[in-house]
């Protein structure tokens, strides 16, 4: 199964970009979208109308507009710590979108924090 996901400002990084399009993920980035320093409200109602899953490291952002309006295909969130050790590097990101596509969990209407997908 591949998902088709837009990704935000903040998860465009070419390799990351390479390696979800190797595992054929169907990838549209905001910039390419044309929504490049858009309010998140305009990022994820653009989600929501061409049918894809957001991919976002912009974790409190997301949430609060998901707990505002929770209807949309899903947003993956990333959270990311200054220097952590436990902050997930490409190739774990996509390990752990595999991970979560393989369960058949069901991302529509979910604030997913994939972190707990990397296993």
């Amino acid at each position: 199964m591949s998902l088709r996901l837009l990704l935000d400002e903040d998860s465009q990084a070419k390799y990351l970009i390479n390696l979800l399009q190797a595992a054929n993920h169907d990838l549209l980035t905001v910039n390419e979208a044309g929504l490049g320093s858009r309010p998140d409200v305009i990022v994820l109602d653009y989600a929501r109308q061409n049918q894809r899953v957001l991919l976002t490291r912009n974790c409190d952002d997301f949430e609060e507009l998901h707990q505002l309006n929770p209807v949309h295909l899903g947003i993956l969130a990333i959270y990311q710590n200054p220097g952590s050790f436990k902050n997930m590097t490409y190739q774990a990101i996509v390990k752990a979108i595999s991970n979560l596509e393989a369960t058949g969990y069901l991302l529509e209407n979910q604030f997913v924090i994939l972190n707990q997908w990397n296993y």
